[in-house]
């Protein structure tokens, strides 16, 4: 691989704080609210349709600005990061790898995460480009950002319909990422399986992975690398959904873009 491209929320950034600080602003026992996400994960559904069980008619986005301007916005720091950020994006770097961060975000959140000074090439967010994911016009964007040929370049990701199969689709090599309440529930399901050329535990692997030629499995990989669909996710996904403001805070991660209803991984 010549370069590999990682997305952001459970896959650089825990969504420890993200989810902690709606619960606080909503009053509710933090439990309470990740049982909740957790609850709408297993149905394939949107994490923030967790925020309107407890608020029915919540519109997201107001809370997000009425957050902000009470000065309880975003907020990203070192300890927000998984602790094999850094080793592996400065390993890939060093094996002469192009590292770039592109996933769904605030332009705030953008600016949060280049303050942390990561060893990556570039790292950017949805609202900077202008759309988000799954929206097939954020992978094409992907495509021009790896500044390599798709088949060349890898996206990981955790989440099977905003990650791996629009990034499939759009012809790129996709890594799962077992991380986070989508990447664990879904991991087995066999369109992720038969959908992800590798399927990993931690970014460390990433190395391996890099150095691994299509078909064959890379040291730590937890199965064999699978052809990606031609062209088309595969059969039942959702197609794609137009861009959508951004939601997100705490971790400035993830949340409203995330795609709607991905029922067609129930029955797991």
């Amino acid at each position: 691989m010549e370069t590999i491209v990682l997305g952001i929320g459970e896959t650089l950034v825990r969504d420890d704080r993200h989810w902690a600080s709606w619960a606080n602003w909503l009053g509710v026992p933090a439990h309470t609210l990740s049982a909740l996400v957790g609850a709408a994960v297993a149905q394939g559904r949107e994490a923030t349709d967790a925020l309107r069980v407890l608020r029915p008619d919540m519109d997201v986005e107001e809370a997000y600005r009425a957050r902000a301007a009470a000065g309880r916005g975003e907020h990203l720091d070192e300890s927000d990061l998984y602790p094999d950020v850094r080793p592996a994006l400065a390993e890939l770097r060093a094996a002469g790898v192009r590292v770039v961060v592109a996933g769904n975000g605030t332009v705030r959140a953008g600016e949060l995460l280049r303050a942390l000074d990561l060893p990556a090439d570039l790292v950017v967010t949805s609202d900077e480009w202008g759309v988000r994911k799954p929206d097939p016009a954020f992978f094409a964007r992907v495509v021009e950002a790896s500044e390599a040929e798709p088949g060349a370049t890898l996206y990981v990701g955790d989440h099977p319909a905003d990650d791996l199969f629009p990034a499939a689709a759009a012809g790129l090599r996709t890594a799962h990422l077992r991380r986070g309440a989508y990447g664990h529930w879904w991991a087995e399901h066999p369109d992720v399986v038969g959908t992800a050329d590798f399927r990993v535990n931690a970014l460390t692997e990433l190395v391996g992975v890099a150095g691994a030629a299509p078909g064959r499995p890379a040291p730590g990989d937890l199965g064999p690398a699978r052809p990606a669909p031609e062209g088309r996710p595969p059969e039942g996904v959702s197609g794609p959904h137009p861009a959508r403001p951004a939601s997100e805070d705490g971790s400035g991660a993830v949340g409203s873009g995330r795609a709607a209803k991905v029922s067609y991984l129930r029955g797991l």
